[in-house]
């Protein structure tokens, strides 16, 4: 009995190992296969990607499909370069295989989030849905109404990533033009506060990249010497910043038609009971009955001393300041905006305070007070190039009252220029407008022949009152 059982389990053991011996097998041929497949990829990943990096799509277009199909999630680029390959079959075809184009690359967008939803350990779902809801609108594939949800959608999973100025500004020209077609599920209420929140989000993205411009601009003011990677980087940063503030600009006029103090005075006395233990509300309709200039209504002081009464911040004092400026008490006004100061932690937000602050100054013609707050914007925000043109167009408006005679008095014009081009130098936004302000400045300044005739060409003329500066008369 016992010879037989040890038969058995020999039996057994043999029948084991030979199981075994093929398991192994095929899991070597399986790893081989997996192995051979993912090279197969990569082969392919390289073939189109050297095609699509030449803009040659067509050659692309097949090993990259071929990847796309069988290896989805070996390569980021599989969409990135994706993106452009459809894009290029849409602008070369036309009828029904146009529109399978159009369809495929919104389903690429899906894809991609499914697949690669972090780039660099950051969400970017944000920037591809943003770019699906831009494709839905570039190429007229849905209602306004499906496209904004989609851009909404965007926003609210990972506003972080949803940083593309033309998004930005067509995710609310979606919802704007709902309203003007009477979509009855999109109030005022709605626009404005959609307007309030893209515009805060603007502000943040214009901040980044000030910071990153400052960090450049300072070493160019030092003397450092720049690389070519920090040159392309400044390029960078200048036309990101020149494209929010034209979109920011343009979303400005969009909300000009409908955003007046005959709108706007109703519509948050209509919310204030419910809104008024809300800060960012009443930060908001501030902020906006400010910007629109209806803080002469009574209902502006309301709203300021409702949310001093929550919150005393560096925009509550700064309000405060404000409306003490507006009924004469100068003194008090200014014991509030250095409160406002000292209560802003952050040094960009500082300096869009000291800028409000300067501007206060120039409307109650106190140009001392008015650049001392300009200067010390820019020494919080270098990159704030309006801080020089305020200061530019005080020496502009001084130009009459400084100068022992006329030649003098119109070479105040040659200083507001030159810092009129250093706005021009330290933020591309304001290309047109500083180059505009140069033009006028110099255009007022003493001519080639007025500096001939005096024979001052290259001296130092001294300028005193308020300025307390001096400028170089320019070669023939």
């Amino acid at each position: 009995m016992v010879y037989k059982e040890k038969i058995q389990l020999i039996f057994y053991i043999m029948k084991f190992i030979k199981s075994l011996k093929f398991l192994l097998i095929i899991l070597f041929n399986t790893n081989f296969l997996i192995s051979q497949a993912t090279e197969d990829c990569v082969q392919t990943l390289s073939i189109f990607a050297e095609f699509a990096k030449v803009k040659n799509y067509d050659s692309a277009f097949e090993p990259w499909m071929k990847v796309r199909e069988n290896c989805s999630k070996i390569n980021p680029a599989i969409y990135s370069y994706g993106e452009r390959i459809l894009k290029d079959k849409i602008k070369r075809t036309s009828g029904e295989e146009k529109e399978f184009f159009k369809k495929d690359l919104l389903k690429l967008y899906d894809e991609w989030v499914i697949n690669f939803p972090k780039q660099r350990n950051k969400n970017i779902i944000g920037k591809i849905t943003s770019s699906k809801a831009q494709a839905m609108l570039d190429y007229k594939m849905s209602d306004l109404k499906s496209i904004y949800e989609v851009f909404d959608k965007a926003f609210k999973l990972d506003s972080e990533s949803f940083s593309n100025p033309k998004h930005l500004y067509n995710y609310f020209k979606t919802l704007y033009n709902r309203y003007k077609e009477n979509d009855n599920e999109v109030s005022m209420e709605l626009l404005i506060n959609k307007y309030e929140e893209l515009s805060e989000k603007y502000e943040n993205e214009s901040a980044k990249l000030s910071k990153k411009l400052d960090i450049i601009l300072k070493k160019e003011d030092e003397g450092s010497v720049i690389t070519s990677r920090e040159t392309r980087n400044k390029r960078a940063y200048e036309s990101q910043s020149n494209a929010i503030g034209t979109y920011l600009k343009n979303l400005d006029v969009i909300i000009q038609k409908e955003a007046t103090c005959d709108n706007l005075v109703p519509l948050y006395k209509k919310n204030f009971d419910e809104k008024k233990t809300d800060v960012i509300w009443l930060k908001r309709a501030v902020n906006r009955m400010d910007g629109k200039e209806c803080s002469d209504d009574p209902f502006f002081v309301t709203l300021v001393e409702t949310w001093y009464g929550i919150e005393q911040s560096a925009g509550t004092a700064y309000y405060l300041g404000l409306l003490k400026d507006k009924t004469g008490e100068s003194d008090e006004a200014l014991k509030y905006y250095k409160e406002s100061i000292a209560l802003e932690t952050d040094k960009y937000k500082k300096a869009k305070i000291l800028l409000k602050i300067s501007n206060r100054f120039k409307k109650t013609g106190r140009k001392v007070s008015a650049r001392t707050y300009a200067l010390r914007a820019l020494s919080n925000q270098p990159s704030l190039g309006r801080a020089y043109l305020l200061i530019a167009s005080l020496y502009a408006d001084s130009a009459n009252d400084c100068g022992e005679n006329q030649f003098n008095k119109r070479a105040v014009y040659w200083l507001a220029a030159q810092t009129a081009k250093k706005a021009l130098r330290v933020d591309a936004s304001l290309k047109k407008v500083a180059s505009k302000a140069v033009e006028s400045y110099i255009g007022r300044a003493p001519t080639k022949t007025d500096i001939f005739t005096e024979g001052n060409e290259g001296s130092i003329i001294k300028i005193d009152c308020w300025i307390k500066s001096s400028v170089k008369v320019p070669k023939l």
